[in-house]
């Protein structure tokens, strides 16, 4: 190996982006493993992507039939963007050294609070309605992470404990809360109204009648508050100082038990968001839930892949988005969905094996593992 190439693995900040992508193609490899053995032919894994995310049917080339369809492209979108939010949220946490397993929780926090308003005020118009119902969505995730928050703060509870305790009580609470709504039958509520909805008629005319909707512009509003606060604020250094070093920023004169509730509570404002765009995005009802969806627990393997960063959590989200996206695709091709799951389950084990790959890392680029 050449005396460059060691040194660019054995760097540290490269080994940032390093990690994370080699986690990515070990978990497909061992997917594609599993389905040489299965008899499977893996070259549909490849071609499902395609498609999933690109909208390129490789079927079609060389036929009279169009080889794109926009749908796709919108499908994959939709499936993403409640992934890259969650992300955030695990993310944001993580920057002040909390671990956040309550971004399910919240997410589902944010869909009631969104349902129950855009429920409650069917007569207003969409100028008035779709902010509140937005705001509701993010109001229902903050308390949801204030509570842990909270804890933490002022009896040193730990936050893991809380998060995934109120994990079951935001579930069975959202279920029950659903079936006492006026209208509602045992699985949903009544369509929302028209002036809380955050669809689009231009949007899916464009994406040949896919789901996308204008729910995209809170996440990239959510990203650029993520980044802002993060990077260019006072608040957002005490945060990360607290999260390097919990006992320096407490020297420096850092209040780290007001931190710690502020950042539970922020970042349980990005998983309700995801919880909005859901409600009244991707669908337009309130729904009972019989098991968690896993947005919230993606969302935390979308922040560690992204390296609890902004950008990193859109790539992240974005990745877990087309793994999901291209599972139908891969039915169809008498793929089973589980394979897409085996992969996303593999990355996550990688990603937990960071400290390993940057140790036979540092080891390749000599130096001391």
């Amino acid at each position: 190996m050449s005396n460059s190439f060691r040194a660019y693995v054995g760097n540290e900040k490269h080994q940032k982006v390093l990690i994370p992508i080699i986690s990515i193609v070990l978990g497909f490899i061992v997917g594609i493993i599993i389905m040489l053995f299965s008899q499977l032919n893996a070259g549909y894994l490849f071609t499902a992507l395609l498609r999933g995310v690109f909208g390129i049917n490789t079927k079609f080339i060389g036929t009279s039939r169009s080889v794109f369809n926009a749908r796709y492209i919108g499908e994959f979108l939709v499936s993403s963007m409640p992934l890259i939010l969650t992300g955030l949220s695990v993310a944001f946490a993580y920057r002040c050294g909390l671990f956040n397993i309550g971004a399910e929780g919240q997410v589902m926090m944010g869909s009631l609070f969104s349902i129950v308003v855009a429920l409650s005020f069917p007569g207003l118009p969409k100028v008035i309605l779709l902010p509140m119902v937005v705001i509701a969505g993010a109001l229902g995730g903050t308390i949801w992470g204030f509570i842990p928050g909270l804890l933490k703060a002022k009896y040193n509870v730990h936050e893991v404990v809380v998060t995934i305790m109120l994990n079951y009580v935001g579930l069975y609470f959202l279920n029950w809360t659903v079936k006492s709504l006026p209208g509602s039958s045992l699985v949903r509520t009544v369509d929302i109204p028209d002036a809380a909805w955050l669809g689009s008629d231009f949007l899916s005319d464009i994406t040949n009648n896919s789901r996308l909707h204008w729910g995209f512009i809170i996440v990239i509003i959510a990203v650029y508050a993520f980044y802002y606060i993060m990077n260019k604020t006072t608040f957002g250094y005490e945060l990360r100082a607290v999260g390097f070093n919990k006992d320096a920023a407490k020297y420096a004169g850092i209040n780290v038990n007001k931190n710690a509730i502020l950042a539970m509570t922020l970042s349980g404002t990005f998983a309700g968001l995801a919880g909005t765009l859901l409600t009244c995005g991707t669908f337009n009802y309130g729904r009972v839930i019989p098991a968690f969806e896993n947005y919230g627990f993606n969302g935390i393997v979308a922040a560690l892949v992204g390296g609890n960063t902004a950008i990193g959590s859109v790539l992240g989200g974005l990745l877990f988005g087309a793994l999901q996206a291209i599972q139908p695709i891969m039915q169809a091709n008498g793929i089973p969905r589980e394979i897409a799951i085996i992969i996303t389950s593999a990355i996550i084990i990688f990603v937990a094996m960071q400290n390993g790959i940057k140790s036979v890392l540092n080891k390749i680029g000599n130096k001391e593992a």
